[in-house]
């Protein structure tokens, strides 16, 4: 283009590139611009005026009208020349024919947008799977707290007499168990998940750990007359560690290793002291792992095989969470395995404390303490769950505690006014009147400043416990509650007054 004459030429192979016979295009600025998508003008502007102002190269994408209707993608590169006097003189420019590659990039991003669109879908599924988990969780513990609350009935009302009752009572308290320790490792799972569960760190004496976890897994291992074997370090090693979280991650890999060993199975339990670590080996004789089995055993939901084909059930998640609770150590682990009917080989890797020095062993169940008149609580139990709140209202009675019940807050508040409790157990979930209200007013009343406030809810994540604490409780129970503890944690209460109504 001659800025003077605003005369434009056109080569040959421009002319061809867009669809022109030779001569064929109008030489003006007007006929090139009338060429130039209407939304593309503005751009194609000012990229030449800006590069000719400043003395630079311009370069500009836009849509030009083929001779055959189309529109295609050119690229424009170019730049002016300048007289003495830095008068623009004229304007040089090539064009590129970019249709190709413009699809492709549109290509590009509609498989980027797709992928994008996906990823959120599978983080929203994630999401509620998450959620699913730990809602499941929550609503299992609901019906566990009676059951559990009858199982200790049962125990507390000596049936040794009838062998049948006996039995029935022992298989009741092992299922228990064990569907508790399901529901915990769904919770605790979903807590990891998220990002959501911190453990709580102090010194732990690996032995006294593994001793507890042990402790926990022998039912299971006497059930399938697996031999143990255990080898512990001669001399003290101190961890840096959640005490329940390390026993939990051994109880895991033992009942795994006894669920997965034909009757009659041996168990080796190796611990020792390697550099600056602690080592946790698990050694079984049991299904082993096939080798292409082997890469995602810890993926969560994994099974060797179908549940249908598998003599002992389980969700696939328990090798999961032993990796979660490992790396929220710092620690790591891992599986081997010579292959199918060879047994398996677990190694937990853990980093030792800065220092050695022994803890305070870790405590045991309590034992229900002995009763006496002075021990004796008026206790209030408020749950929307009548069994829930019958089972343990005749527990505590049988611990000659002086108990009454309510299942919404509105009426544990007027009984509350007229029993004056020394402790009440309250459930969040209540209707009308959810738990942390209740508790709130019953800080407010004269009566209430001294009693014992207890929270019991299926929800027990550290939120959980602070909002508990900023309503007013004195304490968080998780269900289901822990009969023996319960009583013993009565017992321990010192009782803020003798005197109260009948």
């Amino acid at each position: 283009r001659e800025f003077a004459s605003n005369r434009v030429w056109w080569s040959r192979e421009l002319e061809e590139l867009l669809g022109f016979n030779q001569g064929g295009f109008p030489g003006t600025t007007e006929a090139f611009r009338d060429l130039v998508h209407h939304d593309d003008r503005a751009a194609v502007a000012g990229a030449v005026e800006q590069a000719v102002a400043d003395g630079c190269d311009y370069l500009v994408e836009f849509r030009v009208r083929h001779a055959d209707g189309d529109w295609r993608w050119m690229e424009g590169r170019g730049r002016a020349t300048y007289a003495a006097g830095g008068e623009p003189l004229m304007l040089y420019g090539l064009g590129i024919d970019i249709t190709g590659r413009k699809h492709a990039e549109s290509i590009l991003l509609q498989h980027e947008s797709r992928l994008r669109q996906l990823n959120a879908q599978l983080s929203e599924a994630d999401r509620r799977k998450d959620e699913f988990l730990a809602t499941l969780a929550h609503e299992l513990r609901n019906p566990l707290a009676p059951m559990r609350n009858v199982a200790e009935v049962l125990r507390l009302k000596k049936l040794d007499d009838d062998p049948q009752l006996r039995w029935s009572r022992d298989v009741l308290e092992r299922q228990l168990e064990h569907l508790s320790h399901l529901v915990d490792d769904l919770l605790d799972v979903s807590r990891i998940t998220q990002g959501k569960l911190e453990p709580r760190m102090q010194p732990l004496e690996l032995a006294a750990a593994i001793h507890d976890a042990i402790e926990s897994a022998k039912p299971l291992i006497d059930e399938f007359a697996h031999e143990l074997t255990l080898q512990l370090p001669q001399e003290p090693v101190v961890l840096n560690a959640d005490p329940v979280r390390i026993i939990q991650v051994v109880l895991n890999l033992l009942n795994n290793a006894a669920k997965y060993t034909p009757r009659g199975g041996r168990i080796f339990l190796c611990a020792e002291r390697i550099g600056d670590e602690a080592v946790i080996t698990v050694r079984d004789s049991g299904i082993g792992i096939p080798e292409q089995h082997l890469s995602h055993i810890f993926d969560m939901f994994s099974q060797l095989s179908p549940a249908l084909d598998r003599s002992q059930g389980g969700l696939g998640i328990g090798l999961a969470l032993v990796r979660g609770m490992v790396e929220l150590h710092g620690g790591s682990v891992s599986a081997s395995s010579p292959g199918v009917g060879e047994g398996s080989t677990f190694e937990i890797r853990l980093p030792l404390a800065a220092t050695q020095q022994i803890p305070h062993p870790l405590r045991g169940a309590q034992e229900s303490a002995p009763m006496s008149a002075a021990s004796i609580r008026r206790v209030l139990v408020v749950d929307d769950n009548e069994d829930a709140a019958e089972s343990l209202a005749m527990l505590l009675s049988l611990q000659d505690h002086v108990v009454r019940t309510a299942n919404d807050g509105m009426s544990a508040l007027a009984i509350a006014a007229d029993f004056a409790p020394d402790v009440v157990l309250l459930d969040i979930g209540l209707p009308h009147l959810n738990g942390y209200e209740v508790a709130r007013r019953i800080r407010q009343a004269r009566w209430g400043s001294g009693v014992l406030l207890l929270a019991i809810s299926g929800w027990g994540q550290e939120q959980d416990k602070k909002t508990a604490a900023d309503a007013g409780f004195d304490g968080h129970l998780t269900k289901p509650i822990d009969p023996v503890a319960l009583i013993s944690l009565l017992a321990a209460h010192r009782q803020p007054h003798s005197s109260a109504a009948g």
